[in-house]
């Protein structure tokens, strides 16, 4: 699961202003540039406190407390991006100090919920692996054909010639079976390439 796109919440705590800025990276370089992007948004405020995973399975994770007390903001960002199961992503969260002080225990609270409450209302998706395959039928199977591809395909495309050619796209595995029941063995599809598709998820009502 990754942020569909670059995504921005507030919360208020004691009066203090709790901004978290998220964005989909793909390298500590573009997690180091986001941080200064958003620095550079806000120079006047108290904390740029910041964590980000990234590559493979996260297997690169970084934090920083910007002054806050030592394992109060950055951790506690970073075990949210970790539990929340989201993929190569950096949050930043922006403090302005509303003049009453948190303690250790507020502060890791608050940075969590910053962090926690942004994730849930970003727009999300997931990656998908599908197939591209081409097949060509006549037209005396075309109903057929046209259905099944209809309905199990994400997208597709047909030529009209003196048969029909169909170019489709799915993750359905039993498509080859499928389509060689349909056509009585007659016409198989053809692999073309494996297509990495990525699809937003609904947020639960």
């Amino acid at each position: 699961m990754k942020l569909k796109d670059c995504f921005e919440n507030t919360i208020i705590i004691e009066k203090s202003k709790f901004i978290t800025y998220l964005s989909r990276i793909e390298s500590e370089e573009e997690a180091k540039e986001y941080i200064m992007k958003i620095k550079k948004i806000h120079p006047n405020a108290s904390h740029h406190c910041s964590a980000f995973i990234c590559f493979k399975n996260n297997t690169l994770q970084r934090s920083n407390d910007d002054g806050e007390p030592k394992g109060t903001a950055g951790s506690p960002m970073l075990n949210v991006l970790n539990k929340y199961g989201i993929e190569n992503t950096v949050a930043v969260v922006v403090r302005y100090f509303g003049g009453i002080k948190l303690g250790a225990g507020g502060l890791i609270r608050a940075y969590s919920s910053s962090v926690s409450k942004a994730l849930d209302l970003a727009p999300k998706v997931e990656t998908i692996n599908f197939h591209q395959y081409i097949i060509t039928v006549p037209y005396d199977l075309n109903s057929k054909v046209e259905h099944y591809i209809r309905s199990n395909s994400e997208n597709f495309e047909v030529t009209y010639d003196l048969s029909c050619t169909y170019i489709f796209t799915t993750n359905i595995e039993s498509v080859y079976d499928d389509l060689s029941e349909l056509s009585s063995g007659r016409f198989l599809p053809e692999f073309i390439t494996d297509i990495i598709i990525e699809k937003e998820i609904e947020k639960s009502v």
